[in-house]
Formats: structure tokens, sequence, C-alpha cells
């Protein structure tokens, strides 16, 4: 890939960020290669797509919530929509609207997909301070992308990705809800994509062992579980006799689940 021909465009699903989208975009523009930014705001009840706006991030409203699938398709269709023609599309970078100046520590995650190492990038995060839970969601995730394709990442619910144009439409359909991360790498995996994880220093609001933060958790388990039974009903998986053997991969390095390729 010519990085002298490729830009980066940053796609930021947001509801209710006025007091933080600001400096999340402010932030994100410092990233190499970066020469757009789009913010969905997906419904959101107070002045977040005017703060975004203000900001200088291309705005598109949906005007109910629905859902961070939804707004990552949105935003990844206005990308498209900018690519200009005969020119390589645009990597897909997508943040989370709560990184704050923060943002900028995605910028790990370009070069590997730049250069053609891996086809998505994946943001390991530290460990983030005032966190619950028990890692019960992230423990189904990593099961279930295992048990379909043989990898074991280290944070299967990061969203903080980076990937070719190429990759983003092995996976669509993107899964509803709180799945969306989980059946992205399935569903990558599965196409012959290659993933890396790279350790990012991103701190972002932390969902706590509240009374709403353990209803968020329900949420995303139920999300995960059925994106996870829905790829299983059709069959998306990669048979054992075509997968790298499990004892080969390192954590960091990218990774192919194919050692030998049925297609």
């Amino acid at each position: 890939m010519n990085s002298s021909r490729v830009h980066v465009a940053v796609v930021i699903p947001a509801k209710d960020e006025v007091d933080l989208i600001a400096s999340t975009i402010r932030s994100a523009r410092a990233i190499p290669y970066v020469d757009l930014i789009v913010v969905v705001d997906d419904g959101s009840t107070d002045d977040t797509q005017s703060a975004a706006r203000a900001a200088g991030a291309t705005v598109v409203r949906h005007p109910v919530n629905r859902g961070k699938a939804s707004a990552l398709e949105t935003g990844a269709s206005v990308v498209a929509m900018r690519d200009a023609e005969g020119r390589e599309p645009r990597l897909l970078m997508f943040i989370d609207a709560d990184l704050s100046e923060t943002a900028v520590q995605t910028a790990p995650l370009v070069e590997p997909v730049m250069s053609g190492q891996a086809d998505c990038t994946i943001a390991v995060l530290p460990k983030q301070a005032g966190a619950g839970g028990h890692g019960l969601v992230t423990g189904l995730s990593r099961r279930a992308i295992s048990a379909l394709t043989g990898w074991s990442p280290t944070q299967p619910l990061s969203g903080q990705r980076c990937m070719t144009r190429e990759a983003y439409e092995s996976a669509k359909p993107l899964a509803r809800g709180w799945g969306v991360e989980t059946a992205m790498t399935i569903d990558m995996l599965v196409a012959g994509m290659t993933l890396q994880e790279i350790p990012c220093d991103l701190q972002h609001r932390p969902t706590g062992n509240d009374f709403s933060g353990q209803l968020h958790r329900a949420g995303q388990y139920r999300d995960v579980a059925l994106a996870v039974n829905m790829r299983r009903l059709r069959g998306v998986r990669i048979a054992s006799h075509y997968r790298v053997d499990p004892s080969s991969q390192r954590p960091g390095e990218p990774f192919s689940a194919y050692r030998v390729r049925p297609f």
C-alpha cells in the first residue's frame, strides 16, 4: 500500500458526549495521515452534534438512537462518499467518543495496516481506573472467537480499530448492539483477514459496578451471545483442519487463522 496516496478517516459514534467529543476530535486530528473525521450523533439528547461540528468534524445525525453498529455503518458510508475516485480508499479508524485527549494514542494502529502487515489492528488498553465487572463478557467473547476461529485475543471487546475498506466490508452486515466487535473479529478472520492487537495508552470513561454498570454489562452479554449464536447457526467458522496451531500464537503479533486456505 502506497502511504503517500493513502489517508485515514476517523469514525466516531457518539451519544450524549457533549463534554468530551470536542477534545476527542482535536486529539484524533493529530493521528498521522488523518484527513477526515466523521462523527455520527446517534440520537443524542444533548448538543453533541454542535460541539462536534464546532471542533471541525463532519457530522451526521441519527434522529433516534440506532445503536453502535448502525452508527459505524453510517460513518463508513460517509467516508466512502468522500473517497476520491481513482485513489485508494481511506483506512477506517473507529474510536470511541470519550477518549478525549488520549485519542491520538491510537496512532500505533495505523502503520501495520498501511504497510500491509495487518488488515485490521485492535487497541489493547491499559487497566482503566474505576472499571467494575468480573470479566464475564470479555470471557464469553474470547471463548467464542477461539472456538470459531482458533484465535484468543487479549481484549476482544476493544472498539478502537483501524482497518482497510476490504476488511470492513468482509464483516458486513455488522452485528447489532454490543456484539459488533466480537462478530467483526470472527467475520474478518473467517474471511481470511490478518488481525493484530497493539497496546495503546488510552483512557476512557469506565463502566462502574453500580446498578447502571450492571445493566450495561448484562446488555453486552446478551448482545455478544446473540451475535455468536447467529454465526454458529449460519456455520460461520473455520474448520479445525484448516486452522493455525494455537500453540504458535504470540500475543501482539499479526494473526491469520488459516494454516491451509480452502479458498
